[in-house]
């Protein structure tokens, strides 16, 4: 199952960053390929792992939504 999460990252992953590097920065697509992860890794966890959602997770979700900002803002 978790082969099988990963290659679905895999597969979000590695097209978006040989296009996107034709537009985006390098950083860029970094801040990206983070935000990809926990957002395939966040469901995972919660719902097929019965991990309980804790506080911690939002303030990580926040911190890459504001690196995300600041990355793109110019």
């Amino acid at each position: 199952m978790s082969w099988g999460i990963a290659l679905f990252e895999y597969l979000l992953q590695v097209p978006a960053n040989r296009l996107g590097y034709e537009t985006l920065s390098l950083a860029q697509l970094k801040i990206l390929q983070e935000i990809i992860t926990l957002a395939v890794f966040a469901p995972f966890a919660v719902f097929y792992m019965q991990q309980p959602i804790k506080l911690d997770y939002l303030w990580s979700g926040l911190c890459l939504a504001g690196a995300a900002y600041f990355m793109f803002r110019s």
